[in-house]
């Protein structure tokens, strides 16, 4: 039983840091499954420890949704090019991470040039939205780098 749980442990970990990348799983929740499994069979995980990160994953979560649309915003995009970069993220995910990104990029750019501005303004705020996407991402992979490396950490220690 020990060897299953710290399977699906390392599996939810590998998971968790996919989803940090593809948003259609949630990476840092599925991350955080990990420490709930391990947290008494194999960790002396505090309460205090389990209640920190749980509140980092919250945070950091919410924050994966704002930082996005508050650089967006902070160049100039519109609402339209805020929806376009949303709709320009959903179809690109079908195609690679990579599609996902530059859907993001160009629905952000085809959204602001609908609603009227220069294709100067809307490349900029195009371009403000690529940085808040890949500023989120990055903050959760290293957030889910450090979960995984505690997870690892703990089935090692155990075994």
């Amino acid at each position: 039983m020990d060897y299953l749980i710290a399977i699906l442990s390392v599996l939810l970990s590998i998971a968790g840091m996919v989803g940090c990348i593809l948003p259609a799983l949630p990476g840092l929740p599925v991350n955080y499954l990990a420490f709930v499994l391990l947290w008494h069979r194999f960790t002396s995980f505090s309460s205090t420890f389990m209640l920190v990160w749980l509140a980092l994953v919250i945070i950091i979560s919410v924050l994966d949704y704002y930082i996005p649309i508050w650089t967006a915003k902070r160049y100039g995009a519109t609402r339209s090019g805020i929806i376009g970069s949303i709709l320009g993220m959903l179809i690109g995910m079908f195609l690679t991470p990579i599609g996902m990104i530059a859907g993001t990029i160009i629905g952000a750019i085809a959204g602001d040039v609908l609603a009227g501005k220069s294709h100067t303004e809307a490349i900029k705020s195009g371009l403000a939205t690529f940085v808040g996407t890949i500023a989120s991402i990055g903050l959760k992979l290293i957030t889910a780098g450090i979960m995984t490396w505690y997870t690892v950490k703990a089935i090692i220690q155990f075994f």
